[in-house]
């Protein structure tokens, strides 16, 4: 038996032993985020155990009722694994976000003693019951969900898009291909999640060369290349900078003022559009490239960041500049949105009696 496990399995096996070796080697996750997805490798690793102990059984034709436990089991760990993915990859994810995967689970449970969701019949063959699509709606929203906040949350850039639309692939295919392939998908289901997390978690790490560590948001290298490098169509820049951070470090620790700055980061790209690039440029600097906007559109991205933030405890100066056919060079766009932005930066300080050389 342990011999079968390890033939159908083998691939699965190496491919967790691969991920969790580049886990242990890695250096840009925090150790939360690392634990998390030890414990999602551990899940999947366990629900591939219970597959085959499930098809095993039947093939033996023996121990109905263990079956009916292990397909409990299996029903309610696939919206586990994917609550799991969502919590590990989206950042300040709650704790609720597995509440859903918690009520299948319950509702698999009664359906041992119902047969509401599944049931297997004397003649050792599977029906679905009248809530036998349910798994297959929870786990479609949960994929609905995580692909939706990861690009809200992403800068909008291929390299980050593809890695996103391969791991909706990957989902949808598990929705699919249950209907057309039947019970047996189950059997490479583990396999796809490990492959497409994997393929993800690599781009992840392929984008470290223009990424910020911290915000998450395209850095200043990054920065230099987009307006080196095709340049002609950019036609508005959007600087920001956070106002009091420095009196966050000195009064709070500097891990309260990397929350900070992880919180405005967020609230920028929820702003932001496709062809709105973030950038942290510097310590609390931001700035946003534009690529052939209206002017109209500009102000109502600024309007988008200042709503935003003023959903936190933070507060920051915004400032903009245009030019309508695009032939202002970078240097004088960012010199008036600068500009701009340090002039409500002082107008904040002047309004709070602040002096900003103490607070930053």
């Amino acid at each position: 038996m342990i011999k079968e496990f390890i033939v159908q399995n083998w691939a699965l096996i190496m491919i967790l032993m691969a991920f969790a070796i580049l886990l242990k080697t890695t250096i840009f996750l925090n150790r939360k985020t690392i634990r998390r997805m030890y414990v999602l490798i551990g899940v999947v690793f366990l629900l591939s155990v219970i597959v085959f102990a499930e098809f095993y059984l039947e093939s033996l034709g023996t121990m109905k009722e263990l079956r009916v436990v292990l397909m409990a089991i299996r029903y309610s760990a696939t919206p586990v694994i994917i609550s799991l993915i969502v919590y590990t990859l989206v950042k300040k994810m709650r704790w609720f976000v597995f509440i859903p995967a918690i009520v299948l689970a319950a509702v698999n449970l009664v359906s041992i003693f119902t047969g509401i969701v599944f049931s297997i019949a004397a003649d050792n063959t599977f029906h679905r019951g009248p809530l036998g699509y349910l798994p297959f709606i929870v786990v479609g929203i949960y994929c609905v969900f995580l692909v939706y906040i990861l690009f809200r949350q992403s800068n909008k850039q291929p390299t980050e898009i593809i890695p996103i639309l391969f791991l909706c692939f990957a989902f949808a295919t598990g929705l699919i291909l249950p209907f057309v392939l039947g019970k047996t998908y189950s059997q490479i289901f583990c396999v796809t999640i490990v492959i497409s997390l994997f393929v993800y978690y690599v781009f992840s790490i392929l984008q470290l060369t223009e990424k910020d560590s911290l915000t998450g948001l395209l850095n200043r290298q990054a920065y230099y290349a987009a307006v080196s490098d095709g340049a002609s169509d950019i036609n508005a820049l959007v600087s920001i900078d956070m106002n009091g951070l420095k009196t966050i470090n000195d009064n709070e620790g500097h891990l309260a003022g990397d929350e900070a700055l992880e919180t405005l980061a967020l609230c920028f790209l929820r702003a932001a559009r496709p062809r709105q690039s973030v950038y942290r440029v510097g310590g609390d600097e931001f700035v946003i490239v534009c690529r052939r906007f209206t002017e109209d559109e500009i102000k109502q991205l600024v309007a988008r960041i200042e709503k935003n933030v003023s959903e936190t405890k933070y507060f920051c100066a915004v400032g903009y500049s245009y030019t309508k056919d695009g032939t202002k060079p970078i240097d004088e766009l960012l010199k008036e949105s600068d500009e701009k932005m340090y002039a409500q930066k002082a107008l904040f300080y002047r309004n709070s009696g602040s002096d900003r050389r103490h607070h930053g």
